[in-house]
């Protein structure tokens, strides 16, 4: 079950991919090829780019994979780094889930107003974004419940004596 909905936000995420630079095309053809620029291609650009940044970031760049700030850390003892991983866990994950109520309920209020050329509602916009939080909150729960169980060593690709 695991291996087939990472497969399918894998695909989700390669299909907005393919999709954003389709519509980069069209929108380069338009503006250069036949002098007349199309606004829809502009915002959609922009709202997939959102997509696919926040769909990515949430479902499909493991996390091990993030931008880490690790030269300290690295030069750490192995029980230093568990530390580490566990606080970083405790604050991404509590920010995250801090976070979550009152961007969904501006999320959800921004379901009324809807994108300039195109329309779309900027709930639909926006909703990769609490994707991404839950994300965080459910990764870093994960990271601390194996931590808890002294399971860790496979998050960090540590070699457990």
């Amino acid at each position: 079950m695991r291996r087939w909905l990472k497969r399918g936000a894998d695909a989700v995420g390669g299909g907005l991919f393919v999709l954003l630079f389709l519509v980069f095309l069209v929108q380069i053809t338009a503006r250069f090829g036949f002098n007349q620029p199309l606004p829809w291609t502009d915002e959609l650009a922009v709202v997939l780019y959102v997509w696919v940044i926040l769909w990515s970031t949430a479902f499909v760049v493991p996390q091990r994979e993030h931008v880490a700030f690790d030269l300290v850390y690295n030069a750490m003892p192995a029980g230093v780094r568990r530390v580490f991983r566990g606080l970083a866990a405790l604050l991404f994950g509590g920010l995250a889930l801090w976070a979550l109520p009152a961007s969904w309920d501006y999320i959800r209020f921004m379901a009324r107003e809807g994108t300039p050329v195109l329309g779309l509602p900027f709930m639909a916009v926006f909703m990769p974004f609490a994707f991404m939080l839950a994300s965080v909150v459910a990764r870093s729960a994960f990271t601390l419940w194996r931590l808890a169980r002294g399971l860790d060593h496979e998050l960090s690709g540590e070699v457990k004596p």
